[in-house]
């Protein structure tokens, strides 16, 4: 969901280490409409008030805002809860105006977030991104996340989307971690369930990949997933 570009340079006045930034927390509702309408402007999938209000009324302390100046030049809603047998947090949507990005502003607010995640309990976060989002994409993987699936078709634009994910060491982890003070980056542990997104997948694209006609309904009627069929079709 995230816009980012590597490329871009910084405006007039913005010094090369970024401390004319700053950043807070969420506080109240004065704060929603700067919000909304920096994301409208900037992402390509538009968000109703109601969308706003359930991430931000629910989890004001996963939303961060960048200043500089009075200027609100980026921001990140996000959320948590659980998700099956994991606590999961959740990166719902990260801008930054086009005249500030390529200065760690971006790194800045999802680091913030993966903090409190972390801090909260957290297992893993996940979020979507375009798979053309080579900047998106080029940021995540630096704070360690992983390519977990990819969702055809996912925007309504059309354009595919990588299912990112970022797992959190296990406690058992951390005494080997302790020199990175980023404990997220090179996180160890990959359960099971990432190993069957991978998978699922797999199947998926090796479905895609055959003849049309080639398969018909009766051939994978009560079959619940790509990967099951992969297999019937196998024998």
């Amino acid at each position: 969901m995230s816009e980012m570009s590597e490329e871009a340079s910084p405006p007039e006045g913005i010094e090369e280490n970024s401390s004319q930034i700053t950043y807070t927390s969420y506080r109240d509702e004065t704060q929603l409409g700067p919000i909304m309408a920096l994301i409208d402007k900037e992402l390509s999938e538009p968000y109703s008030i109601f969308t706003y209000r359930y991430f931000i009324t629910l989890w004001p302390h996963l939303c961060f805002m960048a200043f500089h100046g009075s200027e609100c030049v980026g921001t990140i809603v996000c959320k948590m809860g659980q998700h099956r047998s994991t606590f999961r947090g959740y990166i719902a949507m990260l801008v930054v105006i086009k005249p500030y990005r390529g200065k760690g502003i971006a790194t800045e607010l999802v680091t913030r977030c993966l903090q409190v995640m972390r801090d909260s309990g957290c297992d893993e976060v996940t979020l979507e991104a375009e798979v053309t989002n080579k900047g998106a994409l080029a940021l995540y993987g630096n704070l360690g996340f992983v390519r977990a699936k990819r969702l055809h078709r996912y925007y309504l634009n059309g354009v595919d989307a990588y299912r990112l994910k970022l797992l959190f060491p296990r406690p058992q982890d951390s005494a080997s971690l302790q020199s990175n003070p980023q404990l997220w980056q090179g996180a160890t542990h990959y359960p099971a369930e990432l190993k069957e997104e991978a998978e699922e997948e797999r199947s998926v694209s090796f479905l895609r990949e055959l003849p049309e006609n080639s398969v018909s309904f009766g051939d994978v009627k009560g079959l619940e997933s790509p990967a099951e069929i992969v297999f019937h079709l196998s024998l």
